[in-house]
């Protein structure tokens, strides 16, 4: 297919279905993690800690789409709850990192891990062992359009 013709019906019918699907899946998982005493968006900023330590709250804002002053304002209530320490770079003394903190560390994993049951049940449930496998094929699928 030529690029001047655009993408195909097929292509335009599964981006929107990938979108709607995908999204409305985040937000289930996310509400499964019975965060408790914290927000979503706390909660999501625990697990983004967790692959990534030292972030700035710029480099937190701008992974997840926020403004700078409600990431300040979502990090200083974690720091608040004792999940999060504030330090400075010791690369660039300008700079303040963020990390978890041992008690944010743990509630970050109690979140992933029930995330991960959470799904994992819902599978079992609504799933065939067929559809399940199925599910894997399209996984290996949709993760070449994250590769370059």
């Amino acid at each position: 297919m030529s690029e001047d013709q655009g993408p195909s019906p097929s292509a335009v019918r599964a981006s929107q279905e990938i979108r709607a699907v995908v999204g409305r899946l985040r937000r289930r998982i996310r509400a499964a993690t019975g965060t408790g005493d914290i927000s979503l968006t706390q909660a999501t900023v625990l697990a983004r800690l967790m692959g990534e330590e030292g972030l700035t709250t710029s480099d937190l804002a701008a992974a997840e789409g926020m403004r700078h002053q409600s990431m300040a304002t979502t990090v200083a209530a974690l720091a608040g709850l004792g999940l999060v320490d504030r330090r400075r770079d010791p690369g660039d003394g300008r700079r303040v990192l963020i990390a978890l903190t041992p008690e944010g560390r743990r509630r970050a994993e109690e979140g992933r891990q029930a995330r991960g049951e959470w799904l994992a049940a819902e599978l079992q449930k609504k799933c065939t062992e067929e559809e399940r496998q199925t599910v894997i094929a399209a996984m290996a699928l949709l993760e070449r359009l994250v590769h370059d």
